[in-house]
């Protein structure tokens, strides 16, 4: 593992030598640039807007641009002088339960792996946290900014999730719909037994089908085949379509799917319950339902005279 970043996890009077890396890796397909003209690769060239000359890496420096223009130069010595501990050392402050976080909060996870000798105060560190449920809560410099980060327990690891810093979450309030819905119980009822019958998302199923379309698209094209894709399938018309109707077609299909019986005949009707759909044929299944649903007071009724 190539470390992004290695210093030490400070645990009370604990030290864990660590190395920080990406958990992640992108399956992502490169493209180039080119000149359509040539197929000539097109290549990015820094220059410097006051000589036009074009830059080595080696020949550009970091600096802070003021608000009247002037730039500041600022080498990496003197960030890697600062005075700041999170440069070197995640310093565990407290600790928390995970629940207690937003899920929007949470930005990039990364691996710490212990570097030499610190093989035991690590399996410390995360059989304590793995053990009581908590996670460990410390700030880390790291890609020239400081963060907060969360460090918890993850099978035979330690995963160090940075976060954003409270004051830069933006309310998602405003994002929430302004006109004002009324929903039946039945159509809330109906969604939620379509959410059951479509069951629990494994997500070791799912596949990354556009980067495997690209691959096929670009093996073709090396081996000389005219392709001619054939596109994504055009969305629907857009039309008003009744909610409760799409629901209990929904479930339907979703049972018959999954092998189950089809009808739909587990959602009961609010009484006087605003917002309520006409009645209409959703399946050919659901009508017979009803039919033999109509036929069946007929056989009761003379048993109820006679007793009477």
């Amino acid at each position: 593992m190539k470390p992004l970043w290695s210093g030490t996890v400070s645990f009370g009077l604990v030290s864990i030598p660590v190395r920080l890396g990406s958990t992640v890796s992108s399956h992502k397909i490169p493209f180039r640039q080119m000149h359509k003209t040539d197929h000539g690769p097109v290549r990015y060239r820094k220059k410097c807007e006051l000589d036009d000359t074009v830059l080595s890496q080696d020949e550009i420096g970091r600096a802070y641009e003021t608000p009247d223009g002037t730039l500041v130069e600022i080498t990496d010595d003197e960030l890697a002088a600062m005075p700041l501990p999170t440069a070197k050392t995640i310093e565990i402050s407290g600790f928390l339960d995970m629940a207690g976080v937003p899920s929007a909060q949470y930005n990039t996870p990364y691996v710490l792996q212990p570097s030499s000798g610190g093989d035991k105060p690590y399996v410390l560190m995360r059989q304590a946290l793995a053990r009581s449920g908590k996670a460990a809560v410390g700030k880390v410099a790291l890609h020239n900014k400081e963060q907060l980060v969360l460090i918890y327990a993850h099978d035979d690891v330690l995963i160090a999730h940075t976060l954003h810093w409270p004051d830069e979450m933006k309310s998602p309030a405003e994002a929430a719909p302004t006109a004002e819905v009324e929903l039946a119980d039945n159509e809330i009822k109906a969604a939620i037994a379509l959410i059951d019958a479509l069951g629990e998302a494994d997500l070791d199923t799912y596949e990354d089908q556009y980067t495997a379309a690209v691959a096929d698209l670009v093996r073709g094209k090396v081996e000389g085949a005219e392709v001619t894709p054939a596109g994504a399938p055009a969305p629907a018309a857009g039309k008003v379509v009744d909610l409760m109707e799409a629901l209990e077609a929904s479930l339907a299909q979703a049972k018959e799917n999954r092998g189950q019986d089809a009808t739909v005949h587990d959602i009961a009707p609010a009484k006087g319950t605003a917002g309520k759909a006409p009645a209409k044929k959703a399946t050919a299944k659901k009508t017979a339902a009803k039919k033999a649903t109509k036929k069946a007071p007929a056989k009761k009724t003379p048993a109820r005279k006679r007793s009477a």
